[in-house]
Protein backbone atom coordinates (compact mmCIF):
# COMPACT_ATOMS: atom_id res chain seq x y z
CA UNK A 1 0.00 0.00 0.00
CA UNK A 2 1.52 3.32 -0.82
CA UNK A 3 2.08 5.71 1.58
CA UNK A 4 0.69 9.21 1.69
CA UNK A 5 3.12 12.39 0.68
CA UNK A 6 3.85 14.15 3.93
CA UNK A 7 2.92 17.41 3.19
CA UNK A 8 3.77 18.79 6.42
CA UNK A 9 6.86 20.47 5.17
CA UNK A 10 8.91 18.70 7.51
CA UNK A 11 12.06 16.66 6.78
CA UNK A 12 11.47 12.83 6.63
CA UNK A 13 12.67 11.06 9.68
CA UNK A 14 15.41 8.78 7.41
CA UNK A 15 17.06 12.59 7.47
CA UNK A 16 17.20 12.99 10.75
CA UNK A 17 18.19 9.73 12.19
CA UNK A 18 21.78 9.19 13.45
CA UNK A 19 23.82 7.10 10.84
CA UNK A 20 26.75 6.58 8.37
CA UNK A 21 29.41 9.20 7.83
CA UNK A 22 29.47 8.35 4.11
CA UNK A 23 26.65 10.21 1.98
CA UNK A 24 26.52 7.67 -0.88
CA UNK A 25 25.52 4.70 1.62
CA UNK A 26 22.81 7.17 2.66
CA UNK A 27 21.40 7.59 -0.41
CA UNK A 28 22.09 4.03 -1.40
CA UNK A 29 19.80 2.97 0.95
CA UNK A 30 16.86 5.84 0.68
CA UNK A 31 17.04 6.55 -2.89
CA UNK A 32 19.08 4.47 -4.89
CA UNK A 33 18.04 4.91 -8.22
CA UNK A 34 19.95 8.96 -7.84
CA UNK A 35 23.13 7.11 -7.77
CA UNK A 36 24.88 7.62 -11.04
CA UNK A 37 25.64 3.76 -11.11
CA UNK A 38 22.03 2.78 -10.92
CA UNK A 39 21.37 5.28 -14.19
CA UNK A 40 19.75 3.16 -17.08
CA UNK A 41 20.81 -0.59 -15.54
CA UNK A 42 17.29 -1.74 -15.89
CA UNK A 43 15.87 -4.15 -18.09
CA UNK A 44 17.92 -4.64 -21.36
CA UNK A 45 19.43 -1.20 -21.99
CA UNK A 46 21.23 -0.70 -25.17
CA UNK A 47 24.97 0.01 -25.50
CA UNK A 48 25.26 4.41 -25.66
CA UNK A 49 27.57 4.87 -29.10
CA UNK A 50 30.74 7.24 -28.77
CA UNK A 51 29.24 9.12 -31.47
CA UNK A 52 26.03 10.10 -29.04
CA UNK A 53 28.37 10.43 -25.40
CA UNK A 54 30.66 13.19 -25.22
CA UNK A 55 34.05 12.55 -23.53
CA UNK A 56 36.63 13.84 -21.49
CA UNK A 57 39.96 13.64 -22.82
CA UNK A 58 42.75 14.02 -21.24
CA UNK A 59 44.64 14.62 -17.87
CA UNK A 60 48.33 14.64 -16.61
CA UNK A 61 49.42 14.77 -12.93
CA UNK A 62 53.04 15.28 -11.43
CA UNK A 63 54.52 16.49 -8.09
CA UNK A 64 56.87 19.26 -7.52
CA UNK A 65 59.02 20.55 -4.72
CA UNK A 66 61.00 17.64 -1.90
CA UNK A 67 59.97 16.20 0.95
CA UNK A 68 60.83 18.70 3.96
CA UNK A 69 61.04 22.09 1.95
CA UNK A 70 59.41 25.17 3.08
CA UNK A 71 59.06 24.63 6.38
CA UNK A 72 57.94 21.16 6.23
CA UNK A 73 55.29 21.87 3.60
CA UNK A 74 56.54 18.72 2.01
CA UNK A 75 55.93 17.80 -2.04
CA UNK A 76 52.80 19.62 -3.92
CA UNK A 77 50.77 18.33 -6.62
CA UNK A 78 49.97 19.85 -9.81
CA UNK A 79 46.92 18.78 -12.26
CA UNK A 80 45.91 19.99 -15.22
CA UNK A 81 43.11 18.85 -18.23
CA UNK A 82 42.67 20.48 -21.38
CA UNK A 83 39.26 21.72 -22.37
CA UNK A 84 37.84 19.68 -25.22
CA UNK A 85 34.69 17.17 -25.01
CA UNK A 86 34.29 14.56 -28.09
CA UNK A 87 31.54 12.78 -29.51
CA UNK A 88 32.76 10.54 -31.74
CA UNK A 89 34.71 12.38 -34.65
CA UNK A 90 32.92 15.42 -33.82
CA UNK A 91 33.86 18.30 -30.98
CA UNK A 92 31.11 18.55 -28.59
CA UNK A 93 32.55 21.35 -26.18
CA UNK A 94 35.43 23.61 -26.28
CA UNK A 95 35.38 24.71 -23.03
CA UNK A 96 34.53 22.33 -20.93
CA UNK A 97 36.43 21.55 -17.13
CA UNK A 98 37.84 18.47 -16.38
CA UNK A 99 39.58 19.29 -12.91
CA UNK A 100 37.68 19.58 -9.91
CA UNK A 101 38.45 20.84 -6.41
CA UNK A 102 37.36 17.70 -4.11
CA UNK A 103 37.88 19.71 -1.22
CA UNK A 104 40.13 22.01 0.68
CA UNK A 105 43.25 19.57 -0.16
CA UNK A 106 42.26 17.50 -2.94
CA UNK A 107 41.78 17.27 -6.73
CA UNK A 108 40.18 15.16 -8.88
CA UNK A 109 40.37 15.11 -12.88
CA UNK A 110 38.12 13.64 -15.27
CA UNK A 111 38.39 11.41 -18.57
CA UNK A 112 35.44 9.43 -19.93
CA UNK A 113 32.11 10.22 -20.57
CA UNK A 114 31.46 13.41 -19.60
CA UNK A 115 27.89 13.53 -18.11
CA UNK A 116 28.63 10.72 -15.70
CA UNK A 117 31.82 11.89 -14.90
CA UNK A 118 30.47 15.64 -14.04
CA UNK A 119 28.01 13.67 -11.92
CA UNK A 120 29.97 11.28 -9.77
CA UNK A 121 32.76 13.95 -9.21
CA UNK A 122 29.93 16.22 -7.79
CA UNK A 123 28.51 13.62 -5.74
CA UNK A 124 32.44 12.96 -4.35
CA UNK A 125 32.03 16.31 -3.21
CA UNK A 126 29.30 16.14 -1.51
CA UNK A 127 30.38 12.58 -0.24
CA UNK A 128 33.68 14.57 1.35
CA UNK A 129 31.63 17.18 2.77
CA UNK A 130 29.39 15.08 4.48
CA UNK A 131 31.76 13.16 6.31
CA UNK A 132 33.69 16.90 6.92
CA UNK A 133 30.48 17.43 8.86
CA UNK A 134 29.13 14.38 10.82
CA UNK A 135 33.07 13.60 11.98
CA UNK A 136 33.93 17.40 12.49
CA UNK A 137 37.48 16.91 10.91
CA UNK A 138 38.96 15.61 7.10
CA UNK A 139 39.05 12.55 5.63
CA UNK A 140 42.21 11.21 5.31
CA UNK A 141 43.80 11.17 1.55
CA UNK A 142 43.57 7.77 1.80
CA UNK A 143 40.12 7.59 2.79
CA UNK A 144 39.36 9.76 0.44
CA UNK A 145 41.08 7.72 -2.28
CA UNK A 146 39.19 4.60 -1.10
CA UNK A 147 35.94 6.34 -1.03
CA UNK A 148 36.15 7.32 -4.97
CA UNK A 149 37.34 3.46 -5.57
CA UNK A 150 34.24 2.73 -3.76
CA UNK A 151 32.03 5.30 -6.45
CA UNK A 152 33.77 3.98 -9.62
CA UNK A 153 32.64 0.51 -8.29
CA UNK A 154 29.09 1.08 -8.18
CA UNK A 155 29.55 2.89 -11.61
CA UNK A 156 30.29 -0.83 -13.33
CA UNK A 157 26.90 -1.62 -14.53
CA UNK A 158 27.26 2.09 -16.84
CA UNK A 159 30.73 1.13 -17.72
CA UNK A 160 29.76 -1.70 -18.78
CA UNK A 161 27.18 -0.17 -21.36
CA UNK A 162 29.87 2.44 -22.66
CA UNK A 163 29.78 4.80 -19.95
CA UNK A 164 32.95 4.86 -18.40
CA UNK A 165 34.70 6.69 -16.04
CA UNK A 166 38.26 6.93 -15.41
CA UNK A 167 39.16 9.76 -12.60
CA UNK A 168 42.74 10.73 -11.32
CA UNK A 169 43.09 11.77 -7.86
CA UNK A 170 45.81 13.68 -6.29
CA UNK A 171 46.09 15.78 -2.81
CA UNK A 172 48.42 16.80 -0.23
CA UNK A 173 48.38 14.18 2.50
CA UNK A 174 48.45 16.40 5.98
CA UNK A 175 49.48 13.49 7.71
CA UNK A 176 52.63 12.41 5.36
CA UNK A 177 52.96 16.05 4.77
CA UNK A 178 53.08 15.02 0.83
CA UNK A 179 51.26 15.24 -2.04
CA UNK A 180 50.02 11.83 -3.62
CA UNK A 181 48.61 10.67 -6.57
CA UNK A 182 46.12 7.92 -7.26
CA UNK A 183 44.55 6.59 -10.65
CA UNK A 184 41.80 4.05 -10.93
CA UNK A 185 40.61 1.24 -13.54
CA UNK A 186 37.10 1.14 -14.50
CA UNK A 187 36.41 -1.14 -11.92
CA UNK A 188 37.33 0.54 -8.91
CA UNK A 189 41.14 -0.42 -8.41
CA UNK A 190 42.97 2.24 -6.95
CA UNK A 191 46.46 2.62 -7.59
CA UNK A 192 48.99 4.89 -6.04
CA UNK A 193 51.65 6.87 -9.00
CA UNK A 194 55.01 8.10 -8.29
CA UNK A 195 55.80 11.26 -9.75
CA UNK A 196 53.48 11.57 -12.36
CA UNK A 197 50.74 9.63 -14.01
CA UNK A 198 48.45 10.57 -17.18
CA UNK A 199 44.59 9.26 -18.27
CA UNK A 200 42.98 9.65 -20.88
CA UNK A 201 42.89 9.05 -24.99
CA UNK A 202 45.82 11.29 -25.22
CA UNK A 203 47.57 10.14 -22.03
CA UNK A 204 50.59 7.66 -23.93
CA UNK A 205 51.75 11.07 -25.80
CA UNK A 206 51.70 13.38 -22.64
CA UNK A 207 53.36 10.60 -20.27
CA UNK A 208 56.07 10.21 -23.37
CA UNK A 209 56.47 14.27 -22.24
CA UNK A 210 56.25 13.67 -18.92
CA UNK A 211 59.31 11.37 -18.49
CA UNK A 212 61.24 13.48 -20.52
CA UNK A 213 60.45 17.12 -18.77
CA UNK A 214 59.86 15.67 -15.23
CA UNK A 215 62.67 16.05 -12.55
CA UNK A 216 63.02 16.04 -8.93
CA UNK A 217 62.30 18.81 -7.44
CA UNK A 218 60.43 21.01 -9.73
CA UNK A 219 59.53 24.52 -8.53
CA UNK A 220 55.81 25.03 -8.48
CA UNK A 221 55.93 27.48 -11.42
CA UNK A 222 58.29 25.06 -13.80
CA UNK A 223 55.34 22.12 -12.62
CA UNK A 224 53.05 24.14 -14.21
CA UNK A 225 54.88 24.73 -17.03
CA UNK A 226 56.00 21.09 -17.61
CA UNK A 227 51.83 20.05 -16.81
CA UNK A 228 51.14 22.47 -19.89
CA UNK A 229 53.80 21.37 -22.38
CA UNK A 230 52.87 17.70 -21.66
CA UNK A 231 49.08 18.39 -22.38
CA UNK A 232 50.55 20.38 -25.93
CA UNK A 233 52.42 17.53 -27.22
CA UNK A 234 49.21 15.32 -26.48
CA UNK A 235 46.60 17.63 -28.53
CA UNK A 236 49.56 17.88 -31.50
CA UNK A 237 49.09 13.84 -31.69
CA UNK A 238 45.55 12.99 -30.22
CA UNK A 239 42.59 15.02 -31.92
CA UNK A 240 40.47 14.52 -29.39
CA UNK A 241 42.45 16.38 -26.73
CA UNK A 242 42.58 20.15 -27.09
CA UNK A 243 45.66 22.54 -27.33
CA UNK A 244 45.90 26.49 -25.69
CA UNK A 245 43.24 28.42 -28.16
CA UNK A 246 45.05 31.50 -28.50
CA UNK A 247 41.82 32.93 -30.75
CA UNK A 248 39.03 32.21 -28.02
CA UNK A 249 41.66 32.75 -25.10
CA UNK A 250 41.22 28.84 -23.39
CA UNK A 251 43.88 27.72 -21.79
CA UNK A 252 44.40 23.98 -19.78
CA UNK A 253 42.63 24.14 -16.14
CA UNK A 254 45.55 23.75 -13.98
CA UNK A 255 45.40 23.31 -9.93
CA UNK A 256 48.29 23.24 -7.94
CA UNK A 257 47.70 21.47 -4.30
CA UNK A 258 50.05 22.26 -1.29
CA UNK A 259 50.23 22.33 1.94
CA UNK A 260 48.00 25.66 2.25
CA UNK A 261 45.63 24.31 -0.19
CA UNK A 262 44.02 23.84 -3.43
CA UNK A 263 44.62 26.79 -5.66
CA UNK A 264 43.48 27.11 -9.14
CA UNK A 265 46.43 28.96 -11.36
CA UNK A 266 44.90 31.89 -13.35
CA UNK A 267 44.78 32.02 -17.16
CA UNK A 268 47.42 34.86 -17.50
CA UNK A 269 49.99 32.33 -15.83
CA UNK A 270 48.79 29.62 -18.39
CA UNK A 271 48.55 31.96 -21.04
CA UNK A 272 52.43 33.11 -20.34
CA UNK A 273 53.33 29.10 -20.18
CA UNK A 274 51.65 28.24 -23.34
CA UNK A 275 53.32 31.10 -25.07
CA UNK A 276 56.61 29.85 -24.11
CA UNK A 277 56.23 26.36 -25.30
CA UNK A 278 54.58 27.57 -28.53
CA UNK A 279 57.66 29.91 -28.60
CA UNK A 280 60.77 27.11 -28.31
CA UNK A 281 58.82 24.93 -30.57
CA UNK A 282 58.35 27.68 -33.10
CA UNK A 283 62.34 28.29 -32.62
CA UNK A 284 63.19 25.14 -32.66
CA UNK A 285 61.27 24.38 -35.95
CA UNK A 286 62.83 27.16 -37.56
CA UNK A 287 66.34 25.99 -36.46
CA UNK A 288 65.83 22.32 -38.40
CA UNK A 289 64.02 24.04 -41.08
CA UNK A 290 64.45 27.56 -41.56
CA UNK A 291 61.46 28.98 -43.19
CA UNK A 292 60.39 26.73 -45.80
CA UNK A 293 56.96 24.72 -46.04
CA UNK A 294 56.63 21.80 -43.99
CA UNK A 295 55.63 19.92 -46.88
CA UNK A 296 54.95 20.17 -50.94
CA UNK A 297 52.49 22.83 -51.44
CA UNK A 298 50.96 21.43 -54.88
CA UNK A 299 51.89 18.71 -57.92
CA UNK A 300 52.32 15.06 -57.32
CA UNK A 301 54.12 13.40 -54.34
CA UNK A 302 57.02 11.79 -56.03
CA UNK A 303 57.71 9.30 -53.34
CA UNK A 304 54.52 6.86 -54.91
CA UNK A 305 52.37 7.13 -51.42
CA UNK A 306 48.46 7.77 -51.36
CA UNK A 307 47.78 11.03 -50.25
CA UNK A 308 44.98 12.90 -49.21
Amino acid sequence: MTQPADTSGRLPDAFLRPGSSSFVDFLAEHSPDLLPGRRLTSGAAPVVPDSLAPHATTIVALTFGTDGADGGGGRGVVMAGDRRATMGNMIASREMEKVFAADAYSVVGIAGSAGVAVELVRLFQLELEHYEKIEGSLLSLDGKANRLATMIRGNLPLALQGLAVVPLFAGYDLDRGTGRLFSYDVTGGRYEEHDHHTVGSGSVFARGALKKLWRPGLEAGEAVEVAVEALYDAADDDSATGGPDTVRQLWPVVTTVTSAGVRHVPDDELAAAAERVVAERRAAHLAAHGDRPAGPRGGSDTRGGARA
